[in-house]
């Protein structure tokens, strides 16, 4: 396996918002990256954007200007009549491409046709299985994910995804780069949305049974999200700002992944908006209007109401880490740090639920469980433990 070191080439293939992104921060990190895509348009306007980037971190401080022409510099664009062939020289490739496996697969297996037998190749992937993907390949042991969050340079954390196949060597190096980047890396196995869009997805899916049922409506649940529980946004602000297509397309992925799970049933009040092109904030219209002049609707800033929605959604939120920690998606501290650095959750949900006290947490989710009939609130077998016996239930299993 090539050495991933700062004179190492890094291939990026997608010159899309994620694909930028890596590329900027490869770029700073003193790599000379090698970005393509299919479209010439796409990646011009991905050279503009690193460009508008630099500029913005040198007028603000935080870049001085010879190291970002240094940095633009060391930027190789590949046209799209150059196809892959370039990629030859690179010790790492990093995928940026669309959500679907299929040309996920094909391009790795193309891939492998010009890189060298020592170069690694990386998926972004947020909800594919790693696996699937390395299975297209010759070597699938250098196959491995890492997830970036968006915007890549701004957030973080990297989940690193070692599939089944993954060599110990290559997770090794592919951990080690990420740290030299300055990013915070977490561990995830290659399950259905790894460790934040799986744990995440309550928070979403929670909200949407809440305005579902007529507990409250969409504004009052962002407010005691925001106010009462110090979420930085509401699950409907923020699904408006993600996209209701790719918050949806997320939920779906992960639900089907795990064959159909009930605590991952997509909402059909979000889907009816996809279908009606109200995507959020992108397209003007989502959970909320964004037209100009348009007020938004006020809150029902009820405390006692406000503080059943949260202790709904974060009883669910807690289970989700705890079983997390219980099927061996992630350890204890990767799952806090998972959803502190890549989400920004004002504290590990785990840490939280220690806080409000696990037996209060299981008796909601009981509660919730008999209200609904709904195995949607079936307690993780570990959160039982955890309302006897405490955090030891949890430091057995770092």
């Amino acid at each position: 396996m090539a050495v991933l070191s700062r004179s190492a080439a890094v291939g990026i293939v997608g010159a899309g918002a994620m694909g930028t992104g890596i590329a900027q921060v490869a770029l700073l990190a003193g790599h000379e990256v090698l970005l393509g895509d299919a479209s010439g348009i796409a990646l011009e306007k991905a050279q503009r954007a690193l460009e508008a980037a630099l500029q913005r971190e040198v007028e603000k401080g935080r870049l001085d200007a010879a190291t970002a022409a240094a940095a633009r510099a060391r930027l190789s664009p590949i046209l799209p009549d150059e196809k892959l062939a370039p990629y030859d020289r690179c010790a790492i490739v990093i995928e940026a491409v669309h959500e679907d496996l299929d040309t996920k697969r094909s391009l790795f297996a193309a891939l492998e046709e010009v890189i060298a037998p020592d170069c690694v190749l990386a998926t972004n992937t947020s909800s594919l299985s790693v696996g699937a993907i390395a299975a297209a390949c010759r070597r699938p042991e250098r196959v491995i994910g890492t997830h970036f969050f968006n915007p890549a340079p701004v957030m973080p954390l990297v989940e690193v995804v070692p599939a089944l196949r993954t060599s110990g060597d290559v997770l090794t190096a592919v951990k080690d780069l990420m740290k030299s980047w300055g990013k915070t890396v977490v561990v995830a196995s290659d399950t259905p949305g790894f460790i934040v869009n799986r744990i995440a997805r309550p928070f979403y899916g929670e909200a949407l049974c809440i305005v579902e049922d007529a507990s409250a409506d969409v504004a009052t649940v962002d407010w005691a999200a925001r106010e009462l529980a110090g979420f930085k946004m509401g699950p409907f602000e923020l699904m408006d700002f993600i996209g209701n297509d790719v918050n949806y397309a997320v939920t779906e992925s992960i639900w089907r992944g795990t064959y159909f799970d009930a605590r991952y049933r997509p909402s059909l009040v979000q889907k009816r908006l996809v279908e009606a092109g109200y995507l959020g904030r992108k397209t003007g219209r989502g959970f909320y209007d964004y037209a100009a002049g348009v007020e938004p609707p006020r809150p029902r800033q009820d405390r006692t109401l406000g503080e059943a929605i949260v202790q709904r959604i974060l009883a669910m939120l807690i289970n989700e880490a705890v079983d997390a920690v219980r099927l061996r998606i992630a350890t204890v501290s990767d799952v806090e740090l998972a959803m502190t650095k890549g989400v920004h959750y004002p504290k590990g949900l785990l840490a939280w639920g220690e806080e409000l006290g696990f037996g209060r947490v299981l008796a909601e989710l009981e509660r919730l469980r008999a209200e609904f009939g709904s195995e949607r609130y079936r307690p993780s077998p570990l959160l039982r433990q955890l309302a006897v016996r405490g955090r030891a239930a949890l430091e057995e299993l770092e």
